[in-house]
């Protein structure tokens, strides 16, 4: 099939795509983003989180054909060119990035919280951060860079 979409602002086409095949895959292989990461394939990391019309999802869970026709903004589509996002600077800024493979979806978790609350609690951070796991930080680092976003904003 023919896919159709619009990413990170650009509309986007992939050819002879499987149906089954999983939004993740096209992003990556077929349209060259490899910003969303591929950990469990089975929506539980959270590394390839996007938004798929403004509502994060794991890529890995959507099938391409259920992207046909609809929008979808990856980690790299937060920047404004070569600018980044408050979100992605504070990453950098606090040491929140260590292997890196956890780090597009939490960055597209936490800009998600903030764009519905501006000023999130502790408790708020750690809730929408949830489904988002990593292996190297033990979170705190993380945690720094969501509040030091808040400040930026």
């Amino acid at each position: 099939m023919r896919l159709n979409l619009t990413v990170n602002g650009e509309q986007r086409r992939a050819e002879d795509v499987w149906a089954g095949e999983s939004l993740l895959y096209v992003l990556r292989e077929r349209l060259g983003l490899p910003g969303s990461k591929n950990a469990c394939e089975q929506g539980e990391c959270g590394s390839c989180t996007v938004y798929l019309d403004e509502v994060p999802a794991c890529a890995c869970l959507v099938a391409a054909g259920q992207a046909d026709g609809r929008r979808v903004r990856t980690v790299e589509g937060l920047a404004d060119g070569d600018t980044l996002d408050p979100v992605q600077q504070s990453f950098v800024d606090c040491g929140a990035v260590q292997c890196g493979f956890c780090t597009p979806g939490l960055v597209v978790a936490a800009h998600d919280l903030l764009r519905r609350e501006p000023d999130p609690s502790d408790e708020e951070i750690r809730e929408a951060l949830a489904g988002n796991l990593c292996r190297c930080t033990g979170y705190e680092k993380i945690l720094d860079a969501v509040r030091s976003a808040v400040s930026a904003r």
